[in-house]
């Protein structure tokens, strides 16, 4: 409700891709899955996981920004404008990234 509300009041042409959303969106759905997976590769001598996890762990780190995100940035009077703007962009852009990461992750099972 309060990204609803925040976005209400900036109105939909508030949304942005400028160099900071951008980077957030690359962190979000390319660095952490790929740091996920390594960590994952590194790792599997150790504690070998099933496929299934292993795509799970994956996925989870992809998922869209923190949805309370822009509540703890007001709490901490911080940009609320951007924090919506970030939520905003990546759970929209998180129904295109799934079925792409989906693909790629078919290589492993």
């Amino acid at each position: 409700m309060y990204i609803g509300i925040t976005l209400a009041d900036a109105g939909l042409k508030s949304i942005r891709f400028d160099r900071d959303t951008c980077a957030a969106l690359a962190d979000r759905f390319v660095l952490m899955p790929a740091l996920t997976a390594a960590l994952i590769w590194v790792g599997k001598s150790l504690l070998p996981l099933p496929v299934l996890e292993t795509k799970t762990l994956i996925i989870q780190s992809a998922v869209p920004a923190l949805a309370v995100l822009p509540i703890l940035a007001g709490e901490a009077k911080g940009d609320t404008q951007y924090a919506t703007n970030v939520v905003t962009v990546s759970t929209l852009l998180f129904v295109i990234v799934m079925p792409v990461l989906d693909t790629l992750l078919q290589g492993l099972g």
